[in-house]
C-alpha cells in the first residue's frame, strides 16, 4: 500500500511540476509578445511627436506666440509622447492641451490643433469654428487628407510621413517654410 501511495504522489507531484513549468513559459511567450506592441507603439509615438515639432519649428504665425499652444482634440491614437510637453529646437516651449471638438475657445486658445478620431459632423464644426484664425491643423487620421487639415500624418512601423493640403494652408493664415513643402512630396523608402 505505500508503495501505491508513494508512486501516487510522485506522479500528481511530477504532473504539478510540468504544470508549474508550462505555466511558466507561456506567461514568458505572453510576457515577451506583449513587449513588442508596446514598444512599437512607443516608437511610433516618439516618431510622431518628432514629425509634428518639426512641422510647428518651421511654420510661422501672423504674430509669433512665445509659447506654442498645441491643442489635442478628439480620441488620438500616438499623443502619448506629446503629452508631456516638450520644446521645440528653436527653444520656444509647447504647451498640450486636450479639448472637446465643439470647444468655443479652440480658435483663440490653440496655436495649433492635432486631430484625432472624429465623425464627419465634428470636423466640419471643428474647420468652421477655425475659419479667420491663424492655427496650423494636423490630422492623425484622415486617409482623403480633407479641407482643413493642413497636414496629415501617414504613420507605419517603418517611418512617419504626412501629406499636405495646400488649398487648407493658403487659408490658414500660417506660413509653412517651403521645405516643408517640398518632404511632403517624397515618397517613401521602398523597404
Amino acid at each position: 500500500m505505500k508503495v501505491a501511495v508513494r508512486t501516487t504522489e510522485r506522479v500528481v507531484g511530477c504532473k504539478k511540476a510540468l504544470l508549474a513549468i508550462l505555466l511558466c513559459l507561456m506567461a514568458s511567450v505572453a510576457f515577451a509578445q506583449s513587449q513588442v506592441p508596446v514598444g512599437m507603439a512607443d516608437q511610433r509615438a516618439k516618431a510622431v511627436t518628432q514629425v509634428v515639432l518639426g512641422i510647428l519649428s518651421y511654420a510661422r504665425w501672423p504674430v509669433e506666440p512665445l509659447l506654442l499652444r498645441l491643442c489635442l482634440v478628439g480620441p488620438t491614437e500616438y499623443t502619448d509622447d506629446l503629452v508631456k510637453g516638450t520644446t521645440q529646437a528653436t527653444g520656444r516651449p509647447v504647451t498640450v492641451q486636450r479639448l472637446l471638438a465643439d470647444n468655443p475657445s479652440i480658435a483663440t486658445d490653440c496655436d495649433a490643433v492635432y486631430i484625432g478620431k472624429l465623425t464627419g459632423e465634428e470636423r466640419s464644426r471643428l474647420f468652421a469654428a477655425l475659419v479667420g484664425h491663424p492655427v496650423l491643423s494636423i490630422s492623425e487620421n484622415d486617409e482623403q487628407c480633407s479641407v482643413g487639415s493642413l497636414f496629415c500624418l501617414r504613420v507605419s512601423d517603418e517611418q512617419v510621413s504626412f501629406e499636405v493640403n495646400l488649398d487648407s494652408v493658403a487659408r490658414s493664415g500660417v506660413r509653412i517654410h517651403p521645405s516643408v513643402l517640398q518632404l511632403s512630396r517624397r515618397k517613401p523608402a521602398a523597404p
